[in-house]
């Protein structure tokens, strides 16, 4: 950090400086290469984005697609990846398992992409890992289900970010000592829901607690009132499980109905990506939020955090866009940066040339730590060898004002108390 706090150091040094402590994070001596890219001998590494761009998570896509390009313009910047150019090939999911399906083969048939970072639709996501395992090609995967890194992974499937096992693990616990025991879960009832209620019925059952109520909901529901009527009245935390136009429906009529009042609200990221709370009209006043990426950068102010932003074109408070007023997927995009970044280091250090070479790469994701820089802004993280899972810091927040206040840091030595390895993908095939 001493560079990048002297005065007189440029932008380029603190880029160079934090470009190298992120890349070379738990990989002995790799060094940033800077020799022309009509050097390489092999050509560009084709890079596939598996991305939602249209449909119901456009709003999250747009982000992760804006971190994708970033991330492959500063690496090509500083030399690229063993000296080769990046070349950032994306496919637009539209948000449909079906579509995305068909567009990860196209990703890697026809556009030759040698690997992929995936969707945050657990649906696609899910879909996704067979055909990525069949064509061989490493997926790294940004949806939360669980299943991912777990009884559906593969030895090319890996998530730096959170799942719901991991987001139960860090966030059940405090809010059992704080918010209360018993619990219902509302939730979309598809991949993504479903999994957040399997994984935080298992913690809060396991901590003493009760789900005295499960109500999903379905996708293309409006009134929420049936099912908010449902809720029992010896309910102490509601646990909410939306996105987008979801949340803001829940959240709005909850408000509505007074739920708050009675109940302790608690939610995930997810439900307020791409949302101010300040633009719902105080409906999510009140809600406890798991972020793993604080939004308001004073929560993990650092010159990386700091520098992230500003390549992002984003506000330190909001994360607002600079000449718009979208709010980014903070706590999700920072993944399509990080993975760039996670396979540079893999890549370089396992002396990949070709597609044969794949194996390799594996085992160098396989229980990769990854250091907080620039390549990593996050912070400090594991890759877990035996599970591919992100182990990782997590927050957990409070809408106070109609901004997410930082009230727990939970550190991911604590996290992996409450998440022990259940299925072993290291000792799988390649």
């Amino acid at each position: 950090m001493e560079n990048s706090n002297d005065p007189k150091a440029d932008r380029r040094s603190f880029l160079q400086y934090a470009l190298a402590g992120g890349v070379s994070a738990g990989l002995a001596n790799l060094t940033i290469m800077r020799s022309a890219f009509a050097q390489a001998p092999s050509g560009p590494i084709v890079i596939g984005h598996h991305c939602e761009l249209t449909g119901g998570f456009a709003s999250w896509g747009y982000w992760h697609n804006k971190a994708a390009q970033n991330a492959v313009a500063l690496i090509n910047k500083q030399g690229g990846i063993a000296n080769r150019k990046v070349e950032l090939v994306t496919e637009d999911t539209e948000s449909n398992p079906a579509a995305g399906a068909r567009k990860l083969r196209n990703l890697i048939q026809r556009s030759n992409a040698e690997f992929v970072m995936g969707s945050v639709h657990s649906g696609i996501m899910l879909a996704s890992i067979p055909i990525a395992t069949e064509l061989k090609t490493i997926y790294m995967s940004m949806g939360e289900a669980t299943e991912a890194t777990g009884s559906k992974g593969t030895r090319y499937s890996f998530r730096t970010g959170m799942d719901t096992y991991s987001i139960a693990a860090a966030g059940v616990p405090w809010c059992m000592e704080n918010l209360g025991k018993n619990w219902t879960v509302v939730y979309a009832d598809y991949a993504w829901g479903q999994s957040h209620y399997q994984e935080t019925k298992a913690i809060v059952e396991r901590l003493g607690g009760k789900i005295v109520g499960n109500i999903p909901v379905p996708l293309d529901a409006k009134d929420f009132v049936p099912y908010l009527t449902q809720i029992p009245p010896e309910t102490q935390v509601v646990f909410s499980i939306f996105f987008g136009s979801l949340s803001v429906a829940f959240y709005t009529q909850s408000k509505s109905m007074g739920i708050g009042n009675k109940m302790k609200m608690y939610s995930v990221s997810g439900t307020l990506e791409a949302i101010a709370p300040a633009d719902i009209e105080g409906a999510a006043e009140g809600v406890y939020i798991l972020e793993n990426f604080p939004r308001m950068l004073k929560y993990k102010d650092d010159a990386f955090h700091r520098e992230h932003n500003k390549i992002m074109a984003i506000d330190d408070i909001d994360a607002r866009e600079s000449g718009s007023k979208r709010v980014m997927a903070k706590s999700h995009a920072w993944q399509s940066w990080e993975d760039m970044f996670a396979l540079k280091g893999a890549i370089e250090a396992s002396g990949y040339k070709t597609r044969k070479d794949t194996e390799g790469v594996i085992q160098a994701l396989e229980g990769l730590q990854m250091k907080n820089s620039l390549g990593h802004p996050q912070g400090n993280k594991l890759l877990r060898k035996e599970d591919h899972s992100g182990i990782l810091d997590c927050y957990i927040s409070h809408i106070e004002n109609g901004r997410l206040d930082v009230k727990k840091k939970v550190a991911k030595e604590d996290l992996a108390i409450h998440m022990p390895v259940r299925h072993n993908l290291s000792k799988m095939p390649a």
